[in-house]
């Protein structure tokens, strides 16, 4: 037993509060950065238990506090606590652990106090360019990601326990090779490849030897502050996967709704298209929606009639949400 003085431990809270306007998934970032560091990051507070009684009613406080958004739907995500996260080399102050959430609101009619609060929302895309497959399958992949996956994957590495898959196989595996379908549900398995590979600039600045080794890093979406990237692609992939059991969605929808705005809502969430025909009938099977009696003509076209989520669906089954099939590589 040792009589050194324990490293102090500070508990933060992040979060990743998302957003859809104009078919477009957004993410609330918050403040400029520190000189030399990216400007993005997401908003995090520190926990004060002698005023909060539970991490969510801190983050809740101090969100609202900070920016004037009352979030609705919250769940927590994960704990991060990688030294180095907050920290730089040599650094003896205290550890920083940050506890993610994902939170879920409408875009405010006011957005007055998010400007002031040196706070906005940002495309998700922005940050990670290769998950949008909405119009086609993004350019970057093949012109830049899969060409520097494969010469990594190609090097000599550290030998693997025999449970675990290989580079290679991993690869294949995140990003649709060799005939698999892609999975938008891995959006937290590519980036953190993409991390060990040293192909992101969060690696460089880390000090990660692949990213060292590198004489240039490649510009593959914006970097984040800290770790938040990290914990944004958290949120992504568990939002993803959150549709097809939950009706999160409709945390996102207005009251009403036609079913063209929930199907672009969702495309823009899941990063894929999906047929029009095929969405209708999947929306109908689940017995999600309600139609109102009510129509819109807020497209300039013919009037579309509106829906509204039925409530009575979560009573009726233990997994309502939107299964999605898979997607072709």
């Amino acid at each position: 037993m040792t009589d050194a003085p324990l490293t102090p431990i500070e508990i933060g809270l992040t979060a990743a509060i998302v957003t859809v306007e104009d078919e477009e998934p957004a993410i609330l970032v918050a403040g400029d950065g520190a000189p030399g560091e990216p400007r993005a990051g997401l908003p995090f507070g520190a926990f004060d238990p002698l005023t909060h009684r539970t991490f969510e009613i801190g983050l809740r406080a101090w969100v609202e506090a900070q920016t004037g958004l009352a979030v609705g739907y919250v769940e927590q995500l994960y704990t991060f606590g990688d030294r180095g996260r907050h920290a730089r080399p040599g650094d003896t102050g205290a550890h920083v652990v940050s506890i993610g959430y994902l939170a879920l609101t409408r875009m405010p009619e006011n957005l007055a106090a998010l400007r002031a609060a040196g706070a906005g929302f940002e495309p998700w895309y922005r940050f990670f360019p290769w998950e949008d497959w909405r119009d086609k399958r993004p350019e970057i992949l093949d012109q830049i990601i899969l060409p520097l996956l494969e010469d990594w994957a190609g090097r000599p590495a550290k030998p693997a326990p025999a449970r675990m898959l290989g580079r290679r196989e991993r690869v294949r595996s995140c990003f649709a090779l060799g005939g698999s379908p892609w999975d938008e549900e891995k959006a937290l398995d590519r980036y953190e490849l993409l991390y060990e590979a040293g192909l992101v600039e969060e690696a460089r600045r880390d000090g990660r030897e692949a990213a060292l080794a590198r004489q240039t890093v490649p510009r593959l979406g914006e970097a984040m502050r800290f770790d938040h990237r990290r914990i944004l692609a958290t949120a992504i992939a568990r939002l993803r996967a959150k549709l097809k059991y939950r009706p999160v969605i409709f945390e996102l929808m207005a009251r009403e709704f036609t079913l063209t705005e929930l199907q672009r809502t969702v495309e823009a969430i899941s990063g894929r298209h999906l047929h029009k025909q095929n969405f209708r009938r999947l929306v109908e099977a689940a017995a999600l929606v309600e139609p109102t009696g009510e129509t819109s003509t807020a497209t300039g076209g013919r009037p579309a009639a509106l829906f509204r989520f039925r409530r009575e669906v979560v009573q009726e089954r233990p997994a309502p949400g939107l299964r999605l099939g898979a997607r072709p590589s």
